[in-house]
């Protein structure tokens, strides 16, 4: 038996829907207000702040000394966790990695991971046998709705302005990780009947299936991620990642903006 509450706000999220109307009172394609700051982690290499509506998370970037894969003897790794405790919401519970926190930690991966934004030969200090490995650790600390990209853009921000600890391993002179380009995540969630774009918290619980894009410099497709039940036409597709151009360019524009602050 479905919850009253959810089936209340879902016949009220429609109703809006039915005036191109949103519960927050935004426009369907319209975002809320982003704030990223960087260097906020005195014990990570790199780190980031990001508050996105209600939602605020943080990244930190860490660096171990590692045996490379057998496969790839040349190859560093790129590792990437996230938590969701109950801080961040009554929905969440103590104890081991949920299910939800595996897969915002993997969705915000790929992402990176796809685009291929850096480069695992860089990170080889000895073939065979020691190699980088890069651990993005992500915490949610208020979930407000759309955690995915706000923990993305956290994710993609404390890399970009991490530093290598190369001295304090003794193996040469800390330098910048070398990330070639800036994979965004924007998200998008049916409520009403309709795609929207950012999804707060009320639109999540009241909504369907939800769509996660990860666009490149380039606008190339690097991930696509469908969560929950449900499927999307070519037309919606093709609207939702006009949209997706767009937001993802602006929220380019603001990581590069705090690089080397």
């Amino acid at each position: 038996m479905a919850a009253p509450v959810p089936n209340l706000l879902r016949q009220e999220i429609e109703r809006l829907a039915a005036d191109d109307k949103r519960i927050d009172g935004r426009g369907r394609w319209e975002r809320r207000a982003v704030d990223l700051e960087v260097g906020l982690l005195y014990n990570a290499e790199g780190s980031a702040k990001v508050t996105w509506g209600g939602t605020v998370v943080y990244a930190g970037v860490k660096f171990e000394l590692r045996t490379p894969w057998p496969d790839r003897p040349t190859q560093g790794s790129l590792m990437c966790g996230a938590e969701l405790r109950p801080v961040a919401h009554v929905k969440y519970e103590p104890g081991p990695p949920s299910p939800e926190s595996i897969e915002l930690g993997r969705v915000v991966d790929r992402g990176i991971r796809e685009s291929g934004c850096i480069d695992m030969e860089s990170l080889c200090i000895v073939p065979g046998e020691k190699v980088w490995g890069v651990m993005i650790d992500i915490h949610v600390m208020s979930d407000g709705g759309n955690i995915f990209d706000a923990c993305g853009l956290a994710a993609i921000a404390a890399l970009r302005t991490a530093i290598v600890p190369a001295e304090r391993f003794d193996v040469g002179e800390d330098h910048v990780l070398g990330v070639s380009s800036t994979p965004i995540m924007a998200s998008f969630t049916r409520a009403g009947g309709r795609f929207v774009y950012d999804p707060c918290e009320e639109e999540e619980l009241g909504g369907d299936e939800r769509i996660h894009i990860t666009l490149g410099d380039t606008e190339h497709l690097h991930s696509l991620q469908k969560g929950l039940k449900g499927a999307f036409t070519p037309a919606e597709f093709a609207e939702i990642l006009d949209v997706a151009r767009k937001h993802c360019a602006e929220l380019r524009d603001l990581v590069a903006s705090k690089e080397g602050n």
